[in-house]
């Protein structure tokens, strides 16, 4: 087993080459001793404390991995309850729902179709990530040697369909409005979905991109720009309201308007800003620090108590829990609620993005414009050999500037801020930028190159 495949939040490699069936079994294995001793002095009244949840996306070698995964599991005794074909998020609810000890579904996202990986949850669908135990599983799979074991495990199957679909809609409004919605399923778990949870609502979805047999059009990766083109397209040739392009698994998506301009995902989060806090008055909203200065400015401006974090979902989430927030947005297209299991969801950000467009009647370019106050770089990326090094000369070049270390570094000036950010598997930083005029943003990132060197594509 390739040790590579272990990341900061999750597992992922190439298929068959670095992750395989004999890989799977294992980290099966050494999965269900993790999660099966995260009940140790945990009280849990539940029948299914000792079982978990296994679920897969739709690539044509998820199915294979899935259930030597399993057997991993069965191998250590631990009952497996197989929830079938799923979004991601699904599986943070079976968790919760089932009240098992936790879950792995088996995805790579918005990875191309080469690849497969793990998501590890644990109780409560909390995330399993570098520091909160994947290095322990990372230790006890890497140190098999064989994949023998006898099963003494179970596993049961289950269809959560329904149940999943009642826990989402209740997050909708009653009177929703005839909206036309055009979705890009990316091929991926959303063409599955929001037909069975959205497809009986009187709103009229036009939709590309909705076969799942592991084939994709574009990469399911909503945040690079080109895979939206086929989407923009179908918005203004339909004449929809909004448009949605979905990842690979669908916990994440990014909103197209009525005129085909995408919309960046820290103004979506700005845009529904006032739609929480106004049935949540003075609750904390989290997002990360990548986010436009208006997300900030919108949290305060409704009475609302921001909270930055840096990016990632552990953290994203961690913080969720820690202040109750209502509501959190990353700049990666992840929404997070709080009464969704602090967990991101791309079909309860769809539910709610409804409600949003059904309580106005403005288009959702009109919506958005107000919130268009700044000019941002979007992600470049840089090598940079001695990562560390960088930051501390940029430190010093940018030292008149009010300067924090929360994630990389940032620095903010009157009219303009950046930050960068260290990859943590590549020599690779990472950088934003935002200023009040475009040549601000320009004359400034002119200057940060003569540092950073050209970008590269990544």
């Amino acid at each position: 087993m390739d040790p590579a495949i272990f990341k900061a939040y999750d597992i992922r490699g190439l298929y068959p080459d670095q992750l395989n069936e004999d890989a799977a079994w294992k980290i099966g294995y050494a999965s269900a001793q993790f999660l099966r001793s995260l009940l140790r002095g945990y009280e849990r009244g539940q029948v299914n404390a000792q079982s978990i949840c296994v679920g897969r996306d739709m690539r044509t070698h998820s199915e294979p991995i899935a259930r030597a995964l399993i057997k991993g599991m069965n191998a250590t005794g631990a009952n497996v309850i197989d929830i079938g074909m799923i979004d991601t998020p699904q599986m943070y609810f079976a968790i919760n729902h089932l009240g098992t000890c936790g879950g792995v579904q088996v995805t790579a996202s918005h990875n191309p179709a080469q690849y497969n990986g793990f998501k590890i949850s644990g109780l409560d669908a909390k995330p399993v990530g570098e520091n909160t135990g994947l290095l322990d599983i990372k230790h006890i799979a890497t140190a098999l040697l064989h994949t023998k074991g006898v099963d003494t495990g179970s596993v049961e199957k289950y269809d959560l369909v329904q149940d999943y679909k009642q826990h989402v809609l209740k997050f909708l409004d009653n009177d929703i409005k005839p909206l036309k919605v055009a979705i890009d399923a990316s091929n991926g778990m959303a063409a599955k979905m929001v037909p069975a949870l959205f497809g009986d609502l009187p709103i009229e979805i036009v939709a590309i991109n909705m076969t799942y047999d592991g084939i994709f059009k574009h990469e399911p990766n909503p945040l690079v720009e080109d895979n939206l083109t086929e989407l923009k397209e179908l918005i203004l040739s339909s004449g929809a309201d909004v448009g949605v392009c979905f990842d690979g698994d669908a916990d994440r998506l990014m909103m197209i308007d009525e005129k085909g301009e995408s919309i960046s995902c820290d103004l979506t989060t700005a845009l529904m800003v006032p739609y929480f806090l106004k049935d949540n008055p003075g609750s904390a909203i989290v997002y990360d620090l990548r986010s436009s200065w208006v997300v900030q400015e919108e949290i305060l401006a409704n009475g609302g108590t921001p909270r930055r974090e840096r990016v990632g979902h552990s953290f994203m989430k961690k913080t969720l829990r820690d202040s109750h927030a209502v509501f959190g947005g990353e700049l990666s297209g992840h929404f997070y609620y709080r009464d969704s299991f602090y967990a991101d969801s791309g079909m309860v950000t769809f539910a709610h993005m409804l409600n949003i467009l059904s309580r106005t009647d403005k288009p959702v370019s009109e919506l958005i414009a107000p919130l268009r106050k700044y000019y941002a770089s979007g992600e470049i990326n840089f090598k940079v050999e001695d990562k560390d090094a960088m930051i501390k000369e940029l430190k010093v070049k940018y030292g008149d500037g009010e300067i924090d270390d929360l994630d990389g570094l940032t620095v903010q000036f009157k009219d303009w801020w950046f930050n960068v950010r260290p990859s943590n598997t590549e020599p690779f930083l990472r950088l934003n930028i935002e200023a009040k005029s475009e040549d601000l943003l320009s004359k400034q990132l002119g200057s940060l190159k003569e540092l950073l060197g050209e970008p590269v594509g990544h």
